[in-house]
């Protein structure tokens, strides 16, 4: 199928690996000019050089945190240098806090909501510019499950998410008179470097066995597995491009039939 994004630029925020490389990996398959952006150079560097084998295009890639303000204003300046609208802007950061509320302070709260709400807020607000240039932009934000189905002992992180998804309901139709589609896909269990190390850190912690640290967190899914990085960025791809023209406001499930509430 083609998507129709071909020649298009496109943005991945959080591209060094896991989620929001396999989305830059999609955009790239499709023909569009992927820019990528993360806070660790040498994971960038080499998440650029990887793409590069992988599809034969060169990616330009840029160093910046979306929790330092400034860093995504010279973001949003290096994009600008480079292409004057911005079609498709993705943006795949976000992470999970494993603690008890009891556990969690004013420091954990801030930080969680900074990472995963503010900052998905400065990357959209910096390049909004950009965004009403191209007449028929796509925004895509990560989000997750835990939105839908809070997970236990992980509460700083449900209230963020959840709040994500108030941020793409209220901004879709808020940026629609300017042709501004905005989504989030909300993954679930998936195994990304952040829960390979999670597992591990359980494996040790418990004296057993990785995979049965897997088996374990899988066997509430009913697809009885893991996501792959790759199935959820299939779902970032399509709502980037022109397919789902009439889809805006929305947070898709992509989690193996995880969260099952009615709403």
């Amino acid at each position: 199928m083609d998507l129709g994004i071909r020649g298009e630029h496109a943005l991945v925020v959080g591209a060094s690996e896991g989620i929001g490389y396999e989305c830059a990996k999609g955009l790239l398959e499709e023909g569009a000019q992927v820019m990528i952006c993360s806070r660790s150079e040498q994971k960038l560097a080499a998440a650029a050089a990887s793409l590069e084998r992988a599809t034969g295009v060169a990616v330009p890639w840029f160093c910046a945190d979306i929790t330092n303000a400034q860093d995504v204003l010279r973001l949003r300046d290096w994009v600008g240098a480079r292409t004057s609208s911005l079609p498709i802007l993705v943006n795949a950061v976000g992470g999970s806090h494993r603690a008890l509320f009891e556990e969690l302070d004013d420091a954990a709260w801030l930080g969680s909501f900074e990472f995963n709400v503010l900052g998905a807020v400065r990357v959209v607000r910096s390049h909004l510019d950009l965004l009403k240039q191209a007449g028929n932009a796509r925004v895509v934000i990560l989000g997750a499950a835990g939105a839908r189905m809070p997970y236990p002992h992980q509460v700083v992180s449900n209230v963020s998410k959840a709040g994500l998804i108030a941020l793409v309901k209220t901004l879709g139709a808020e940026l629609q008179p300017y042709g501004i589609r905005v989504n989030s896909v909300s993954p679930g269990r998936t195994l990304t470097p952040l829960w390979q190390q999670r597992a591990e850190k359980m494996s040790r912690e418990r004296g057993v066995g990785f995979e049965e640290i897997i088996r374990e967190f899988s066997a509430e899914i009913p697809m009885q597995r893991f996501g792959q990085p790759e199935e959820i960025a299939s779902m970032v791809v399509f709502l980037a491009s022109h397919k789902t023209s009439y889809v805006t406001c929305q947070s898709i499930l992509v989690d193996g039939g995880i969260a099952r509430g009615l709403i």
